[in-house]
């Protein structure tokens, strides 16, 4: 009459239930009466230590629910709407009981074999070959407690709730005859006091069983749910964070348990707490950190019984350049000036400390930031050689050569114009003669300080400075309308009194309007 999860005991008990049940039948002997009272004494019994242990369940459960709400709050829950259904209906069968013995006193409760009767009980439960208003009462409650268990286990112990279906169901009964006969009737109508004493306290037996199973399948079901592989991710950990185009990738994959329910007391991530969980996971959301290997270091905290259990993080991460724009190079174009500082960028892409030589490299200041001044270097070709250490210790380098090249042939100028010049000689007269590097691409400011005019039909005059001077001045007065003038050996060098010497300065022509 109990669920399926029953001791041997137990099971005996039944069989002999049963038994007597069927002797019932026949003449009832005076033993009988006894042994059905034995059989009632060993339920009540049996009933106390399922009692014992429920509650011994029960605690257990609220103290699991104190360590871990999120995972064991809901089944404490259900556990304890399930205690209260069982509590409500094995007190109404307490009260039941006691209604049936309500003339008997004392050790009288104790002569087994003075209960033959069942007038009490039949007077009680029915009225007319009907259920009374008690008996309606106790199918009443019967049904509540059974519709009750089925829905508060609902799907996810389902078989257990089947069980206090058919248990406790009150449909009517085919008896040996083939006559459907009424559930009540049935079980209690005419039946000795002792064997319907029996039954109740089998029936309290039945549900304080029925709610043991299920508390023991609420935790070991959680266990089982814990421990399911379902609840298992491959996890990929590699040897390093970060690889090259080139080497083998190396790492190991391992099985780790996502546990959605489980809910961390304190998380410390690289000093300082975060408060960011959910699911069972932390959330992390930190600035990533300068280029190069970074590392996470901390401890995960959560309460297990009495004690604090701490997890350590101690991972590593690598931090590199982020990209804004793409590598375009023009292979010819690898060239240093002799003459001029050439600014260089040198990096290795997730390395965040670069070492870089060449002759004349020197550190701008900042990430990657060079100057190369190769005005005294003789050879046409200069080699930069660049190395760092990847995450994880290795060393890695690379170089590149450069072209090492003059600076171009200065052009000579006018009033900052190049080439043939047409204007007034007044204007000639106060112009400044100067030299220019068109499509450098190098800002250099050359300073002109001498050069030679011709003058169509005179001698050519050597002048210093920047303009015409008094002799100057007098060859251009005499020269003829539409003369052109030749401004030639025009002497320039680098401003900052570099010992750089400029190619030779082109000459520059101007014809006179007037």
């Amino acid at each position: 009459m109990a669920s399926g999860k029953q001791s041997p005991r137990q099971k005996m008990i039944n069989l002999m239930y049963l038994v007597f049940i069927a002797m019932m039948a026949l003449n009832m002997s005076k033993e009988v009466l006894t042994a059905f009272g034995m059989v009632n004494e060993s339920l009540a019994e049996s009933n106390l230590s399922v009692t014992e242990r429920n509650i011994a369940a029960m605690a257990g459960l609220a103290a699991k629910a104190e360590e871990q709400p999120a995972k064991y709050v809901p089944l404490k829950e259900k556990a304890e709407q399930l205690h209260t259904l069982t509590t409500d209906f094995t007190t109404y069968i307490d009260n039941l009981k006691e209604k049936a013995l309500e003339d008997i006193e004392g050790e009288d409760r104790q002569e087994y074999e003075a209960m033959d009767q069942s007038a009490k009980l039949d007077e009680y439960l029915f009225s007319s070959g009907q259920p009374s208003q008690a008996g309606k009462e106790f199918l009443a409650e019967i049904e509540k407690y059974r519709l009750g268990v089925a829905n508060v286990l609902g799907e996810e112990f389902l078989q257990i709730g089947a069980e206090v279906r058919r248990e406790f169901s009150t449909d009517p009964v085919v008896d040996s005859e083939g006559v459907k006969r009424p559930w009540l009737e049935y079980n209690f109508e005419g039946f000795p006091l002792i064997a319907s004493l029996t039954k109740l306290t089998q029936m309290q037996g039945d549900a304080k069983s029925a709610e043991n199973d299920a508390l023991s399948s609420m935790l070991s079901g959680q266990l089982i749910s814990e421990v399911s592989l379902t609840n298992y991710e491959a996890i990929v950990i590699p040897d390093k964070t970060a690889f090259f185009s080139g080497e083998n990738f190396s790492g190991t994959v391992v099985l780790g348990r996502v546990d959605k329910t489980l809910q961390f007391d304190n998380v410390i991530i690289n000093g300082r707490k975060i408060e960011t969980t959910q699911a069972g996971q932390v959330q992390l959301n930190f600035p990533a950190g300068n280029v190069g290997e970074q590392q996470i270091t901390g401890e995960l905290q959560f309460k297990e019984g009495d004690s604090i259990v701490t997890i350590p993080v101690n991972n590593s991460y690598s931090v590199i350049p982020k990209p804004n724009s793409a590598v375009i190079s023009a292979d010819k174009m690898n060239v240093v000036y002799r003459g001029v500082s050439n600014p260089m960028t040198i990096s290795i892409p997730g390395v965040g400390n670069v070492s870089a030589n060449a002759p004349g490299l020197r550190s701008a200041g900042g990430a990657g930031n060079y100057v190369m001044d190769v005005t005294t270097l003789q050879a046409r070709e200069v080699t930069i050689n660049v190395s760092g250490e990847l995450p994880g210790g290795e060393r890695v380098s690379d170089s590149k050569t450069f072209r090492v090249k003059d600076i171009p042939r200065p052009v000579g100028t006018v009033r900052g114009e190049d080439g043939t010049v047409r204007m007034q000689r007044d204007n000639l007269a106060i112009s400044t003669i100067g030299a220019a590097l068109p499509d450098f691409d190098f800002n250099v400011d050359l300073r002109v300080t001498g050069f030679k005019i011709s003058v169509p039909g005179q001698p050519s005059i050597q002048v210093r400075g920047q303009q015409l001077d008094a002799a100057a001045k007098a060859a251009l007065g005499r020269a003829p309308r539409g003369s052109n003038i030749q401004i030639f050996d025009i002497e320039a060098q680098l401003a900052g009194g570099t010992n750089y010497k400029l190619k030779s300065v082109s000459p520059v022509i101007v014809e006179l309007t007037n």
